[in-house]
């Protein structure tokens, strides 16, 4: 299921201007400028904004509120992050033209890193390099033709890359061999 971008709905984070692991106190205090913004009764009091722009504002404070109403609480926030998280894997999914393992990547020597490349449906290449890696936490190591990643502290997991001309994107499923 392909899903558009636009379709995409504001988060309750994004409503309330706060980042996915704000405390507590912090989503209190944005919660609290918002609704003393925003409020209804507030807005009646100006007379120069427009019944229109009320209407806005009115359906913004109502988004608010549903905010409040589900990051206030730790276990429907707790809730609600497990979907958010979920919903993200289930579009990134949809985008990723396939999987391809280390063993399918071509490694060249650019100096200073090792990059790798795989190529794309359109004829350019999808590519990462080692130091990418390496700030992702995994090593890349090269014995003769064989690759392979080690990690201390990383487990195993994917980074995808995209292509350098299109639109396509492919996953790097990354296993840790053990050292």
């Amino acid at each position: 299921m392909l899903l558009d971008k636009n379709a995409i709905q504001e988060t309750h984070y994004e409503v309330l201007n706060v980042k996915e692991d704000a405390s507590y106190e912090e989503i209190r205090a944005s919660y609290r400028n918002a609704v003393l913004s925003l409020h209804p009764d507030k807005l009646l009091k100006t007379s120069e904004t427009s019944s229109s722009s009320n209407q806005t504002n009115g359906e913004r404070f109502l988004k608010v509120q549903k905010a409040w109403e589900v990051l206030s609480n730790s276990s429907s926030r707790l809730l609600y992050d497990n979907e958010l998280r979920s919903s993200r894997r289930d579009v990134l999914a949809a985008e990723v033209a396939e999987d391809v393992s280390l063993q399918d990547m071509i490694a060249e020597d650019a100096g200073d890193a090792l990059e790798l490349f795989y190529q794309c449906r359109c004829g350019d290449y999808f590519s990462v390099d080692s130091l990418e890696l390496q700030k992702m936490g995994y090593s890349l190591l090269k014995e003769g033709n064989r690759l392979s990643i080690l990690s201390i502290d990383t487990l195993s997991g994917s980074v995808i890359l995209p292509c350098g001309s299109c639109s396509l994107k492919a996953r790097l499923v990354i296993s840790i061999v053990d050292n």
